[in-house]
């Protein structure tokens, strides 16, 4: 049941190999363990996925994909995941970041202002730069593995019903 759900909402292979930005990884896109959905590569898929919506850079889809051809997971799926952090859930989400790396390292909470400039940015950075990359850091992981751990267990969970009412017929 979970490859049928998950299936519906991942577009094409054909789609994603016509992607310009993805044409810097050449042939590997044709790796058929790339595109297979299974229990290992799905659940590897959203560890990467969830794991790099937290990365505070941007081209976060094609370090998802790079990551997903180094460890050969669901390449789809993992780049889809990303939009996890969109721009509309992306304020709420690093602001979430910010406050729990400021609660990890026991500093106060810095008021924010916004100021369009370089020396705004610079000195904001040098403030609230190590918390929010704690705090992005520490969501990534645990994102990840809840990510993982969690598709695992469902899918293991539909398998399992699966057998339970094939084996009542």
């Amino acid at each position: 049941m979970p490859r049928h759900v998950i299936k519906r909402f991942l577009p094409s292979h054909e789609v994603i190999k016509r992607q310009k930005a993805l044409k810097i990884f050449g042939n590997v896109l044709y790796n058929p363990n790339l595109w297979c959905l299974n229990r290992r590569s799905a659940s590897g898929a959203f560890a990467v996925g969830l794991f790099m919506a937290f990365v505070p850079l941007p081209s976060q889809m094609i370090m998802a994909a790079g990551l997903a051809i180094l460890f050969s997971v669901n390449l789809p799926l993992s780049v889809c995941l990303v939009w996890v952090s969109n721009p509309v859930t992306m304020p709420v989400l690093f602001y979430g970041a910010y406050k729990i790396g400021a609660w990890l390292m026991h500093t106060p909470h810095q008021p924010f202002h916004f100021e369009l400039s370089w020396e705004f940015l610079l000195h904001q950075m040098s403030q609230i730069g190590p918390p929010f990359l704690l705090g992005c850091a520490v969501c990534a992981v645990t994102c990840g593995l809840v990510g993982y751990f969690g598709i695992r267990g469902l899918w293991r969970y539909s398998v399992v019903r699966s057998w339970n009412k094939r084996k009542f017929r």
